[in-house]
């Protein structure tokens, strides 16, 4: 089966029942993405399903076939952090680290489709993501920072702009 993984065409061959959690850590060394319940209800191995966060732990790497997967380490740009990354780091949304990962690929997807979110989206799209640490209000000002900084850093079309 061929899967895109961080924009690289992968070859797999998983076994019947192996979870994209297994396959990214396992497989391809992909250790960003975090195992924690096995049950979906943590948020820990969220990962992005076409653009769409899923979590790993729940998703069978067969049902994968064809598809485009991002992962955390997926998110920056060579040594150049995602402004996700470099927001959660300026707010303090970083403690023991082992939510960060899935918190930060349900804030990418809440960003590809909200430019501007406002505090109820943000917590409705990062409901499935726990923190044991309790660095919630840091997560929400993180995201509205990064939110701002992709905003400044927008193209804009230059053909709506008088002359």
């Amino acid at each position: 089966m061929r899967v895109t993984i961080n924009g690289r065409a992968r070859e797999l061959s998983p076994e019947p029942l192996e979870s994209l959690l297994t396959t990214l850590r396992e497989r391809l060394f992909l250790t960003g993405t975090k195992q924690g319940c096995d049950r979906g209800e943590c948020g820990a191995c969220t990962v992005l399903l076409n653009g769409e966060p899923v979590c790993a732990c729940l998703t069978l790497t067969q049902a994968c076939d064809g598809e485009s997967v991002t992962t955390v380490e997926g998110l920056a740009a060579g040594q150049v952090l995602h402004p996700l990354q470099e927001a959660f780091i300026a707010h303090d949304a970083v403690q023991c680290g082992f939510c960060t990962a899935g918190q930060l690929m349900s804030a990418a997807a809440l960003l590809a489709r909200d430019a501007s979110p406002d505090d109820d989206a943000i917590r409705e799209a990062m409901a499935g993501n726990l923190c044991r640490c309790g660095t919630y209000p840091g997560i929400v000002r993180a995201i509205h920072s990064a939110a701002q900084a992709m905003r400044a850093t927008a193209p804009t079309d230059d053909s709506t702009v008088s002359a």
